[in-house]
């Protein structure tokens, strides 16, 4: 990738490109010289697409070095371009393409750099300490929520190594098909965030006795052990179910939940921090609200820092499945075998049907806010939005719900949807949480670190205390692509570390799961 910027007013990325977006806060009116010989025809805002030459009706529209979309009416040098007058291209045909063809020399290792984390029985490392309580059904989130701000109130203040009391709750376990074939998604979905590294293994599952998703499910990794309210068993075990016949009244129920919980809090009031390898990080990268400055500012600076974790032995995962079809032709070359390559191609076609049988197709994606950050549609998107992949080979590609088992770059098939994507990537393992937005949004998850990059300094500057890290510096070319990956590096083993705290998590704003669940409801 190239990047110029004229007078700081416009960025163009490839040679080969006859648009580039505007820079400045505000955008630019009519009659404005952009650069020598050229001058913008009409108000364009800013990050929004300027022609950089004529655009004869049905000729193609080039951003990144790639076909964006066809011109829908001639665009004169100086023109606004933008979703009106470029049209949709097919997307790249999935049997044509080419798979593993990259080659990879031994990678350039990179040492010495180690975060404190807190180090589970199963050999994963969490960058907090929470206690999970989650649900088999949502009839009992209710009773669940009630009881986590007790717990929090008049527990937690004695176990000051615990940093939060989180309930896990979500609208599934009863009214589903809970045997057709899809339901496997929110069922492994649900089972492997227990599995979440930051819950050393403590996690609770309240359920209600009559559902179709038995509580046990979502723990059948661990020693299961139902609640038990005898003198001899102290409360101990994993699981309670309000149905059960020993509470008498809503106040016995809550009591036993407390009871469970504290013994709980007890086993990990005991853990602490160590130095860990950032071979132990699993970072999950999304965006949200993304604007047309995310794919050559916030995007390119994560994905220089998931080279480094890669490099360092780490483990990094992007998603969001509609918003890397459109780039899959930059993508299969880079897997490490035809295997990896199938099981891509797999992904993006089950999400192609899943689309179809709803009556729906990729078109509705971007959203509104999307297009008026400057992006006119989802093959722009998407080109921007695999940026954050970096550069290194993708080891491996895990289906909806799935959990990763190989360290280095890894594809998690998810929706786009921020708070359906973050879920899943919860249940693939991810400790750490790097979210870019142009838009800008709150969203922040409370099981993880979330790290906020603004990907303008408009945003960054007005929503100050939202967003952890500016990107909008390298368009103002205050910063480069590098020095920022390596800003955002040092700043994910801060936060890692308990030595940062990420601002979602410092405002206390977290968002609920929200699980995907493709299967029927009966």
């Amino acid at each position: 990738m190239t990047q110029t910027m004229d007078d700081k007013k416009i960025i163009k990325v490839h040679d080969s490109d006859n648009v580039a977006i505007v820079i400045g806060q505000g955008g630019v009116n009519a009659g404005t010289e952009l650069q020598a010989g050229l001058i913008a025809v009409a108000d364009i805002p800013q990050g929004h697409k300027v022609a950089l030459s004529d655009i004869p009706s049905g000729a193609e529209v080039i951003r990144y070095s790639e076909i964006i979309g066809t011109a829908t009416e001639t665009i004169p040098l100086g023109g606004h371009v933008n979703e009106h007058n470029i049209a949709l291209r097919q997307p790249p045909a999935l049997h044509e393409l080419e798979s593993a063809t990259r080659e990879y020399g031994p990678p350039e290792r990179l040492e010495g750099y180690t975060f404190q984390g807190y180090r589970n029985a199963d050999g994963s490392v969490g960058t907090k300490n929470v206690l999970g309580i989650t649900t088999s059904v949502q009839c009992v989130a209710g009773t669940v929520e009630h009881v986590v701000k007790r717990i929090k109130a008049e527990l937690l203040p004695k176990y000051p190594n615990v940093d939060d009391v989180v309930g896990l709750t979500h609208t599934y376990g009863c009214g589903v098909a809970i045997n057709a074939p899809a339901a496997i998604i929110p069922i492994r979905t649900l089972k492997n965030i227990t599995l979440n590294p930051n819950f050393g293994g403590e996690v609770m599952v309240i359920g209600l006795g009559c559902e179709k998703l038995q509580p046990s499910t979502l723990v059948s990794e661990q020693p299961v052990k139902m609640y038990d309210s005898s003198e001899e068993a102290s409360a101990t075990g994993n699981i309670l179910s309000l149905q059960d016949e020993q509470f008498v009244g809503f106040a016995e129920m809550v009591a036993g939940i407390m009871a469970m919980a504290e013994q709980h809090l007890a086993k990990l009031n005991q853990r602490r921090r160590e130095p860990c390898p950032v071979s132990e990080l699993v970072v999950g990268t999304q965006c949200g609200g993304s604007d047309a400055f995310s794919g050559v500012t916030a995007n390119p600076a994560v994905g220089f820092a998931a080279d480094l974790i890669v490099r360092a032995g780490g483990t990094v995962m992007f998603s969001e499945v509609t918003e890397v079809r459109d780039a899959i032709h930059l993508l299969s070359p880079r897997v490490v075998d035809k295997g990896v390559g199938e099981k891509l191609v797999q992904e993006m076609q089950w999400y192609d049907d899943y689309l179809a049988q709803g009556q729906a197709d990729r078109s509705a994606n971007p959203s509104p806010g999307n297009k008026s950050g400057g992006l006119s549609n989802v093959i722009e998107k998407a080109l921007g939005s695999i940026a954050k992949s970096g550069t290194s080979p993708i080891v491996d590609v895990l289906g909806p719900g799935e959990r990763i088992s190989k360290r280095g770059l890894n594809f998690v098939a998810t929706p786009a949807s921020d708070f359906i994507c973050g879920t899943l990537q919860l249940a693939a393992g991810m400790n750490m949480h790097v979210f870019t937005t142009g838009r800008g949004t709150p969203y922040g998850l409370s099981m993880v670190p979330v790290i906020k990059v603004g990907t303008n300094t408009t945003l960054s500057r007005r929503w100050h205390d939202l967003i952890d890290l500016d990107a909008g510096r390298i368009a103002s070319g205050e910063a480069t692509i590098e020095t920022m990956g390596w800003e955002l590096f040092h700043l994910i083993l801060e936060i890692a570390s308990g030595r940062e705290q990420a601002a979602v998590d410092r405002l206390g704003i977290h968002n609920d799961l929200a699980l995907f669940n493709p299967a029927p409801v009966t």
